[in-house]
């Protein structure tokens, strides 16, 4: 086993995870899709080569996307999966290779239509009433968005017409037409708001507003392109496109740019001609999708563990143009990545004028050989994020220097370090650097972290800004700050005219209580909220029950830490190198000093234990524990919670509508236990 694949493995689980938390919940990609998806490929490369390494939780296993904790879980009766791409023809008559092969047929009859750049929902109707909306979240569980879904007009309240079924869920994308994009932006700077950098972005980012009056001003678009559960289950029409005539007759916006094809040739002149097509669409789309029309041979191709075998999204090359390099400086993300971004002369690809554009990394830099004063090709990759494809070496200006990443960072000067295997260099500095001082800090302050109720990040913004705190020992000091808190924060928006109102002060007090009160967390709480880079919730409990104690933390190198349960060599050296930084040991003192007390929590695991390194899946409501709750118990006997049902899984714990992955434990014929018989596991 060669350890540098194997941290060539782990990068790539992280950083497809953080491109996925960047697209789905902030509606802000950091890379091109087809960048993702080169990514990707690679992952599954090696998955393939070496299958024992697949866990449940990887990347490769799970629709891309996270639950935002503001709203509340919605599960999916049936899971919202993603689409594989074909990025090149040859990729779409592969496709439909082994199709015909697996079915035993010489010909398929797909059904085509386009590929919308929004956001995946899904309605419920009941008696043709809709009752419940939800966003795909992580394929399994979506966030409920039914009261801002209610405020798009597109979409009907009660369905109309005959045959309509006791219970259908419709699947659909959310998207915002480029015209009231445009009107989106003006208002915005009207006000003084953000501006939204493409109509994907400010469609997320309206379905998502707590506020259902503000989504209701934002004029989303909707078209339904398919259905999840329904009863009964005869109701079906036997293809895709009679459904999507039903569903047209039931009221549903159902788009008419689609087709059937017979065979590869009518797909790809379907596709080129959408291709032709595209800029007069009044909205924007990335590619088109291919379908196998009939559902009984859907039924018989199956799925893959995150993708149907039926379907595939046939995405568009981005728009090139040429240009010229003026500088290539450094940038300094909010997670400590070192982007090096070239500085252009102005020029339009895909009718936006670009004036940046990203070069990704070092080894990029090296690969595509670019060098201030050349002439690059330039495209918008995705149709969203502008990056340099390559140099024209015919052109290059005599004596232009190689570019060298430098070796501090540019703005807090720690060491820049990169890891072996990974492409991305990172600043050390952490809290340190004031690039990723409000990241850090809302970290710290996260539920699961520090848990500091009512510290969101528009108050860590001010507070950052107005540097009345710098660290998360600032936090602690802000007692002495109260009047300045009160001239600052406007936490009441109704009162912001009255600064020093007896409501605000209120507010600012519940603030501060709520930070004295988070002195006391559980030890494994306080390590995951330092941010320790590798160091999720579940590996800061087990260093938390292996260790006891911050300081023995602090004092382990990384053979101590090696053993510890599931620490491998990345995640020890990414611990020793934190706490090799004199100024993150001196944070954590600094905290301890302040009055943080982390708690060990006091466990009595035997070897006997019946959860002792078993897996463990939650699905369903559980009548008297919430999914928080057991899972910490479940984890305090030493179990391991995961989010899938796998082979690997030791138990299932099922409450009240445990939807597919019930469905998928009696299957593998994994134990399925209830609430009750979880209490009694538990000593409850």
């Amino acid at each position: 086993m060669s350890e540098n694949l194997v941290t060539r493995y782990q990068f790539l689980q992280d950083e497809l995870k953080m491109h996925d938390q960047a697209y789905y919940d902030q509606a802000s990609p950091l890379i091109s899709d087809s960048e993702y998806d080169q990514l990707y490929r690679e992952l599954l490369a090696i998955e393939l080569a070496h299958p024992d390494w697949v866990q449940p939780d990887s990347i490769s296993q799970r629709v891309s996307g996270q639950i935002n904790q503001v709203f509340s879980p919605v599960e999916h009766g049936v899971a919202m999966l993603s689409l594989n791409n074909a990025l090149h023809e040859d990729e779409v008559l592969a496709f439909d290779k082994r199709c015909k092969e697996s079915l035993d047929i010489d010909l398929v009859v797909y059904a085509c239509e386009l590929k919308f750049d929004g956001l995946a929902i899904s309605i419920l109707y009941e008696k043709g009433q809709l009752t419940r909306a939800a966003t795909r979240g992580d394929g399994a569980v979506g966030e409920n968005v039914t009261d801002n879904i209610r405020t798009i007009h597109a979409i009907p309240k009660q369905l109309q017409g005959s045959n309509i079924p006791d219970r259908v869920e419709v699947r659909g994308e959310v998207f915002m037409r480029r015209f009231d994009f445009e009107e989106l932006n003006k208002k915005q700077l009207l006000v003084q708001g953000k501006l939204f950098a493409n109509p994907r972005n400010a469609a997320a980012g309206s379905l998502r507003q707590l506020d259902p009056a503000i989504t209701a001003q934002r004029q989303l678009s909707f078209y339904a392109y398919g259905i999840g559960e329904f009863i009964p289950a005869s109701w079906r029409p036997l293809s895709h496109d009679q459904l999507l005539d039903q569903l047209a007759q039931f009221g549903l916006p159902i788009c008419t740019d689609r087709c059937i094809a017979v065979g590869p040739t009518k797909l790809l002149e379907y596709f080129h001609g959408v291709a032709q097509r595209r800029k007069d669409l009044p909205f924007d789309i990335d590619g088109v999708v291919y379908k196998v029309n009939a559902y009984e041979l859907q039924e018989r191709l199956g799925y893959v563990s995150r993708a149907p075998r039926f379907a595939i999204a046939h995405k568009f090359p981005p728009e090139q143009a040429t240009t010229i390099v003026l500088s290539i400086e450094v940038q300094v993300g909010r997670t400590g990545a070192i982007t090096p971004v070239a500085r252009l002369v102005p020029v339009v690809v895909g009718g936006v004028t670009v004036t940046n554009a990203t070069l990704h990394n070092e080894d990029e830099i090296v690969r595509k050989d670019i060098r201030v004063g050349d002439t690059v090709i330039v495209r918008r990759a995705g149709d969203v994020i502008p990056e340099i494809l390559s140099h024209v070496t015919t052109l290059r200006p005599i004596n232009t220097a190689v570019f060298e990443m430098p070796t501090n960072c540019p703005i807090c000067h720690s060491p820049i370090d990169r890891q072996v295997g990974e492409a991305i260099a990172r600043c050390t500095g952490g809290l340190f650097c004031d690039a990723q001082r409000k990241q850090a800090i809302m970290h710290f302050a996260h539920r699961r972290a520090m848990n500091i109720d009512g510290l969101g990040e528009k108050i860590i913004e001010k507070l950052v800004d107005a540097k009345l705190v710098s660290t998360p020992v600032d936090l602690y000091r802000l007692t002495n700050s109260f009047s300045a808190l009160v001239g600052l924060l406007y936490l009441n928006p109704s009162n912001s005219q009255k600064k020093d109102s007896i409501q605000d002060k209120k507010l600012i007090q519940n603030l501060l209580d709520a930070i004295e009160g988070s002195k006391k967390p559980q030890l494994g709480r306080f390590i995951f909220a330092l941010g320790i880079r590798h160091v999720g919730e579940t590996t800061a409990k087990d260093l938390a029950r292996h260790f006891r104690s911050i300081h023995g933390v602090m004092d382990a190198s990384e053979n101590d830490l090696l053993q510890v349960r599931d620490i491998g060599p990345v995640v020890a050296t990414s611990i020793v190198n934190y706490l090799a930084q004199a100024h993150q040991r001196e944070l954590i003192l600094q905290l301890l000093a302040a009055g943080v007390e982390p708690q060990v929590e006091e466990m009595s695991i035997s070897t006997e234990a019946f959860f002792l390194g078993k897996t463990v899946v939650l699905t369903g409501t559980l009548p008297n524990l919430s999914r928080d709750d057991a899972k910490a118990r479940l984890e305090a006997l030493g179990a391991k919670v995961t989010g899938s049902v796998s082979a690997k899984t030791h138990y299932v714990i099922a409450g009240e509508e445990p939807g597919s992955k019930l469905e998928k434990a009696v299957e593998l014929g994994v134990p399925v236990l209830d609430e009750a018989a979880l209490l009694k596991l538990l000593g409850s």
